[in-house]
């Protein structure tokens, strides 16, 4: 079976829709710094949010009232996706659609919350209204509700990769006559205690820029979003093949697995490789694959612009190589200095990769073309 995009849907720290947050990245713009802390007068750390004025246009549904930010930003990007989907095909029979979220910390963020409340005032102050959102599929059920899915709902956790790994369980599910469209979204929420560990892994930046491929690594961003895919047998963006690919155990392990998957992936004619470069170890290990497997493509990261967002990242990399696929555009490339001898070729390109690379060692791909 062959997959396709039918649409998308897109919340960023740069604004919400595809061709909004779009002309703002060709622009060449990136996300604003802004200052998270855990309480006053205790250390902050730079994060890249997504504004409240983009989740106005909400359905005023009672789930969304008490839900977490990460099922409201996964919520409006999946109506965006539906709604462009509908543009495309027209009504849609929500029977025949299953659901896949993707998570990378999840509920980890309100757990803490509501044992912070707990310690300090006692049980009886935790909200029993915050309690369900420390479970990591509250937000699929949450989107189940609010769009109307009856299908399967699935929710996957990992790191940077997991959106990958999810559609390519989405193109597993589709192999069932009885499903039209798999609904795959991602999402995260920048939260202090995310930005704490990373910081104690050594991983965060101090301020922006985020400065991909460096060497050494300068660090990363953490930033806040959702992406969603609407994927099916119809659509105008091929999904040619998806790599669930592998992990590695060690640092130094992190260049093989990333070649292995780029040679699952690879073709004579790949045009524009969208990295997974954020500043991290990463960064170098993706580098030294990329040279001497695609040494001809051009490569952009979107992470300078909307920073580390984990859960969503991979979801938010498809679909900057959709939108490269079938406008044969490209926004401005990282430095050609930083790049070592990759640059634009200047033709609009028609086949691009995805290549995923998540913090907690899992690597996975895509490839796409119109």
């Amino acid at each position: 079976m062959t997959l396709r995009i039918a649409g998308m849907g897109w919340v960023t720290p740069l604004g919400r829709g595809i061709q909004h947050v779009w002309e703002r990245l060709l622009q060449g713009e990136e996300a604003a710094e802004q200052q998270l802390a855990r309480a006053k007068h205790e250390a902050t750390y730079p994060v890249f949010l997504v504004q409240q004025d983009d989740l106005k246009r909400l359905p005023p549904h009672p789930r969304l009232r008490r839900a977490s930010a990460i099922s409201r930003y996964a919520a409006a990007a999946g109506l965006d996706a539906l709604e462009n989907t509908k543009s495309m095909v027209g009504s849609l029979d929500m029977n025949r659609f299953a659901l896949i979220f993707a998570a990378s910390n999840g509920g980890i963020a309100y757990t803490t919350r509501f044992y912070r409340d707990v310690v300090q005032s006692g049980a009886q102050s935790a909200s029993p209204l915050l309690f369900p959102e420390t479970v990591f599929n509250a937000p699929a059920s949450h989107l189940a509700a609010i769009l109307g899915i009856t299908g399967a709902s699935y929710t996957i956790v990992g790191d940077g990769a997991v959106g990958a790994i999810a559609l390519k369980m989405a193109e597993n599910l589709l192999t069932d006559s009885s499903l039209d469209y798999c609904l795959v979204v991602g999402s995260e929420e920048a939260d202090w205690i995310l930005c704490d560990a990373h910081r104690r892994w050594r991983l965060l930046k101090s301020r922006a820029p985020i400065e991909p491929y460096c060497d050494p690594p300068k660090g990363t961003i953490l930033s806040e979003g959702a992406g969603a895919l609407v994927v099916g047998r119809e659509g105008k963006i091929v999904l040619d093949r998806i790599d669930d690919g592998g992990n590695f155990w060690r640092r130094g392990e992190a260049e093989n697995v990333i070649e292995q998957v780029l040679s699952h992936l690879e073709e004579p004619s790949i045009d524009v490789v969208v990295a997974s470069g954020g500043g991290t170890f990463v960064d170098l290990a993706e580098r030294n694959a990329i040279q001497r497997l695609l040494p001809g493509s051009d490569v952009y990261s979107c992470k300078r612009a909307l920073g580390e967002s984990a859960g969503a990242s991979a979801m938010w990399q498809v679909v900057i190589a959709a939108q490269a696929v079938s406008t044969g555009k490209l926004p401005p490339l990282l430095r050609a200095d930083k790049m070592k001898g990759w640059s634009k070729t200047g033709d609009g390109p028609v086949k691009a990769i995805v290549l995923s690379c998540g913090l907690n060692h899992q690597v996975a791909g895509l490839r796409l073309s119109n």
